[in-house]
């Protein structure tokens, strides 16, 4: 079975997908699904900028009613009390010469630390974020990250 394609006016014969007895093409949504390999399973998902902590876990790292909200993940991303006392973010904005800076505390549930400075939008900016463990020697968790939401 020949069919007629038309690019520009000029036709080209294309050799039709399927059976020559005239049965419809097989779609992507007729084939099967590949299977997935062993006991996988989806893994949930983290709202906003998901961060890889270098010690395990993750980080989730949102704006949440004009404020920033990090949250805490295992590896198994489910959520975890946050393990350091406050962070530190600082990013530079279009309407002044210096950086933006707010403490992110913990929430009221300790699964969150949350910031009370209004963060003007566009939410598109250069982020420095400091994780900061009370009473610690070692040296802070630092990130930069390029923001988007």
């Amino acid at each position: 079975m020949l069919l007629v394609a038309v690019l520009l006016g000029v036709a080209v014969p294309l050799q039709a997908e399927g059976s020559p007895s005239g049965a419809a093409p097989k779609t992507k949504s007729d084939q099967a699904a590949p299977a997935a390999p062993g006991k996988e399973q989806e893994q949930p998902n983290i709202p906003g900028l998901v961060i890889p902590r270098a010690k395990g876990g993750f980080l989730g790292l949102l704006i949440e009613n004009g404020n920033f909200k990090l949250s805490f993940y295992d590896d198994e991303r489910k959520p975890v009390a946050a393990d350091v006392a406050r962070a530190n973010a600082r990013w530079p904005v279009h309407y002044s010469v210096y950086d933006e800076r707010a403490v992110l505390n913990p929430s009221a549930d300790g699964k969150a630390l949350t910031s009370s400075k209004f963060v003007r939008p566009p939410y598109q900016f250069k982020l420095y974020l400091t994780l900061i463990t009370e009473g610690s020697s070692d040296a802070p968790e630092s990130y930069v990250l390029d923001f988007h939401q």
